[in-house]
């Protein structure tokens, strides 16, 4: 019956995924039936732990983290863990092989949140970003190759950059909440309370190289099984950032971007297109 428990644990993370994130979830399910399970676990385990450092603000945060990382490794040690997220990730990373430097860099930076406001340097926010999204990135690309490690070492830098794009574009989207709520700023040398469209438009340059990047060098590239999947939730973000870039500097603060659902439909139409005319 342990394969009912194990089905059990992947319905958990797949019902989080799709309770936290429409969006990721059409993207998901646009992936090869074969790996969406895992993607659905690796998600839910990076939601839980940024739901800690974001929402729990009534309780002991850094408590909770300490028991959700300790919790982890005696799930991923015993392989098995009564925490159904917990479960299903330690089965993904055993199933992969995902290197353990890629989950300590990711709570690292999610640690990070309890206590640190302000990334002063770029070398401060790059290192954040690599163990909030490249990893993730990283991560998924693991369970996109299934073992080829020359196509992983040829698409790292590709996943990393498009996972540093989707963090920056939540980054500005969510720049109210962040900066009002939070008390965060994340942006070097910027100061969020005047931004202004020079400034703004740094931030968008930045985020638009690392797109290119990506598409060109990474989701051409992916495995049948993941490209279409990547290639929509790529098309979701590079939407957001057209309307974020469309944004006056001064309604950022007072403006939460969103994708409409009739918009949504409207991309995953477009780009099942794309991808059934081997456009991409």
């Amino acid at each position: 019956m342990k394969e009912l428990f194990d089905d059990v644990s992947y319905g958990c993370s797949k019902m989080v995924t799709k309770k936290y994130s429409t969006s990721f979830s059409l993207a998901v399910n646009m992936l090869s039936p074969k790996i969406r399970a895992d993607i659905y676990n690796i998600y839910g385990f990076v939601r839980f732990a940024d739901e800690i450092v974001d929402t729990f603000h009534d309780y002991n945060k850094a408590e909770l983290m300490r028991h959700f990382e300790q919790d982890y490794y005696f799930a991923k040690e015993q392989k098995i863990s009564l925490n159904p997220i917990l479960h299903s990730f330690q089965q993904t990373v055993h199933k992969y092989n995902i290197p353990d430097e890629m989950v300590q860099a990711f709570l690292k930076s999610m640690k990070a949140d309890l206590h640190k406001t302000e990334y002063n340097t770029k070398e401060e926010y790059d290192e954040y970003i690599y163990g909030s999204a490249d990893v993730v990135g990283l991560m998924c690309l693991k369970v996109f190759v299934n073992g080829d490690e020359k196509l992983y070492t040829e698409l790292k830098d590709a996943a990393m950059r498009l996972g540093s794009a989707f963090q920056k574009v939540n980054f500005l989207r969510d720049l109210k909440d962040d900066f009002e709520l939070l008390n965060r700023s994340y942006f070097p040398n910027i100061d969020l309370g005047k931004l202004d469209a020079v400034s703004k438009q740094l931030i968008i340059d930045e985020i638009e190289e690392d797109f290119d990047y990506a598409y060109t060098n990474g989701i051409l590239k992916l495995p049948v099984e993941a490209k279409f999947g990547v290639y929509m939730a790529y098309r979701y973000y590079r939407r957001l950032l057209k309307k974020l870039k469309n944004l006056p500097s001064e309604k950022i603060m007072d403006t939460r971007i969103r994708i409409s659902n009739p918009m949504k439909i409207n991309l995953l139409a477009r780009s099942y297109v794309k991808y059934k005319l081997n456009i991409i």
